[in-house]
């Protein structure tokens, strides 16, 4: 015999709720009116003969017995999203949308685009240049790539890499003005691909907090900062994953053998009920397939680049790569 089960509709009206913390929120998200969710969680209350909701001011929170229900309901809601993804798109045809961050898409993903065309001709890509944390539930985007500390609620996400940062400069700069110390940085142009809380960082590593530095811009994001000293205008902070192809060709050397961790990582997000997608797991799948390979490589020589030693800086700032 059937277990008897509650109803859909007050079912969702007390998942999207229980979300948001909001019934104004939950009725815009179900598209009806705030009666109609009150409604609904009233009735589910009475169904169950327990209270699911508690007000604290303008917003409701979970009693016991609605923190006990709310896994079980948002898990059943998922795996229907989930498998309604899979049976409406195929597995390896068809258009993916990815949100990346610039100087990751531009510098390493770009360059490694004609494998997965070569695996997946029939998926056609679309590709966002963004690390805007909205793109996580944008329902144009499938997928992102973003930089952060990893803190995104209520999607499915896995680390991706983490990264080192270490100066990186021009070969015809530093032939022309040398790097040999530290202290020779005084007399380079220092630039910026946030607001200069990295650069703190790697100098504190280095001892060199005191350095008088001399002019200074501020490029707006890491992808800008580093093709500014490709172009020989100044001294970057390059990091071990965007930096790597740059190294190898000779069109940037990092003249210190020092690096330190950056703050925030590099992770994989998607909605929860995209993860299960064939489209967006070959794509995932992709991703760490072809960073696993850059591992492998890791140990290898790289032409135009003293090889780092990793240290852990003495002062470790808050923050993270603004648009890396």
């Amino acid at each position: 015999m059937a277990k008897r089960l509650p109803p859909l509709n007050p079912l969702r009206a007390f998942e999207a709720t229980a979300r948001h913390g909001s019934l104004t929120k939950a009725a815009s998200e179900l598209n009806v009116t705030h009666g109609a969710i009150s409604h609904q969680i009233k009735a589910l209350e009475q169904s169950l003969g327990v209270k699911l909701f508690e007000r604290a001011g303008q917003r409701v929170k979970l009693t016991p017995h609605g923190a006990e229900l709310l896994p079980a309901v948002s898990s059943a809601f998922d795996g229907i999203a989930a498998a309604t993804q899979r049976m409406t798109r195929p597995a390896s045809s068809g258009t993916l949308s990815v949100s990346c961050v610039p100087a990751l898409l531009l510098l390493w993903m770009t360059p490694r685009l004609g494998s997965f065309m070569a695996q997946y001709p029939d998926i056609r890509l679309t590709l966002i240049p963004s690390n805007d944390a909205k793109d996580i539930r944008a329902p144009q985007i499938d997928v992102c790539v973003h930089y952060g500390d990893g803190s995104w609620t209520d999607c499915w996400m896995r680390k991706w890499s983490g990264l080192e940062l270490f100066p990186v400069v021009s070969p015809t700069l530093i032939n022309n003005r040398p790097i040999r110390s530290v202290r020779d940085l005084a007399d380079h142009v220092f630039l910026h691909g946030d607001d200069g809380r990295e650069w703190h960082t790697w100098l504190a590593a280095a001892d060199a907090l005191d350095l008088e530095r001399g002019r200074r811009h501020h490029l707006g994001d890491a992808r800008m900062a580093v093709e500014a000293a490709v172009h020989g205008h100044g001294v970057a902070l390059g990091d071990s994953v965007t930096a790597s192809s740059l190294l190898a060709r000779g069109m940037l050397v990092a003249p210190f053998s020092l690096s330190v961790p950056a703050v925030d990582d590099f992770y994989v997000v998607c909605r929860n009920e995209m993860k299960s997608t064939p489209i967006v797991q070959l794509f995932i799948d992709w991703l760490f397939a072809e960073k696993a390979q850059d591992d492998g490589r890791a140990d290898a020589p790289v032409a135009g680049r003293v090889v780092t030693r990793r240290k852990r800086p003495a002062l470790r700032v808050i923050g993270g790569r603004t648009g890396i």
